[in-house]
């Protein structure tokens, strides 16, 4: 079978295609999908570059979509022919988050989805959507299972609420879908104006080019009529929380899932006291919130936004066309 491997140093220059034995037959507890499509996140850019080092040889890429080809003794969940699609943390099955960071995460502690067939536990996987294709269910399993927590797990958004979303990378333009979906009212920011229009056509209320209006809080304030919205979806990290904190509530959520400006910087305390704020880290989610907005998918009919397709051979420049900045959506991997 064909797969990818990051040789040594890594970089994309050293993601090699190169020809592996077939998996051996799932055991007890285990299913072999065949892989038909794999999406990029951040965290997989991080990997690759060698930001997150990893072991020699590792297979990358978190998210995994395609059809399971055997199951193993005792499995009952799945079948021959379902379409699945990979979860970020295999053994968080339901509760709170587990301890050991990214030791177990596909493409980074343990071998990935750039593959063309993998064995694992059912725990690694769960149904895709209904009339889902492969390429779309593969941008579920870390984008939108974080945009989906930030919003409704962590976060209590609601018919009426307010959210901003940052930049169009795959986790904002879920949490946009998503907070619509939910009746809420949505703030978006970004550099171009070109990318702010497809926003609007997506649904987004009040659009923010954040390079012409670098005080950007202060506006979202004034579109709220100083109120401030009730929950932040927050990709920046240390560069933009001042400004994501200034534009939320008094008693509002700020979700922190991104470090795109940086992985430290300076807080203020003090407003972050004085408003009351709820400042929540979070790491995509379990397999429990994976099925849940499965479900919810299921229900309202949500499709992702795909950027461009790159095959399996040319994930090196599928992480270029990303590293650009080019892209709106998802980028797939096509296996």
């Amino acid at each position: 079978m064909k797969a990818i491997q990051l040789q040594s140093p890594a970089s994309l220059d050293n993601l090699k295609l190169v020809d592996l034995p077939d998996p051996a037959a799932p055991g007890a507890g285990e299913i072999t999908v065949r892989l038909r499509a794999s999406s990029l996140n951040y965290h997989d850019y991080a990997v690759v570059k060698g930001m997150l080092p990893t072991a020699e040889n590792r297979i990358p890429m978190s998210d995994g979509a395609g059809e399971v080809t055997a199951v193993g003794e005792g499995v009952t969940e799945f079948k021959v022919g379902d379409a699945v699609v990979s979860t970020f943390f295999p053994d968080w099955i339901d509760g709170d988050p587990p301890v050991g960071g990214f030791a177990r995460v596909p493409g980074d502690g343990i071998d990935g989805y750039a593959v063309e067939q993998a064995v694992g536990p059912t725990t690694s996987w769960t149904k895709s959507p209904e009339g889902y294709t492969a390429a779309e269910a593969a941008t579920l399993t870390c984008a939108g299972l974080t945009a989906w927590r930030a919003l409704f797990v962590d976060g209590t958004v609601k018919p009426g609420d307010t959210v901003l979303v940052q930049g169009t990378g795959g986790v904002s333009i879920f949490a946009l879908q998503f907070a619509k979906a939910s009746g809420a009212t949505v703030i978006a920011t970004s550099s171009s104006n070109d990318k702010l229009m497809r926003l609007k056509e997506l649904g987004a209320d009040h659009l923010i080019n954040y390079k012409e209006v670098e005080a950007w809080g202060p506006k979202v304030l004034e579109l709220t009529g100083g109120k401030g919205v009730d929950c932040v979806v927050e990709i920046g990290g240390a560069g933009t929380l001042d400004q994501s904190m200034m534009a939320t509530r008094i008693g509002g959520h700020v979700a922190l899932i991104g470090v795109l400006t940086g992985f430290a910087g300076p807080v203020q305390t003090a407003m972050l006291m004085a408003k009351n704020l709820r400042v929540q880290g979070l790491t995509v989610g379990s397999r429990a919130q994976q099925q849940d907005m499965i479900a919810a998918i299921n229900a309202n009919g949500i499709k992702p936004i795909l950027d461009k397709h790159f095959p399996l051979a040319d994930l090196g420049d599928a992480f270029r066309h990303q590293e650009s900045g080019a892209h709106f959506g998802k980028i797939i991997v096509d296996i």
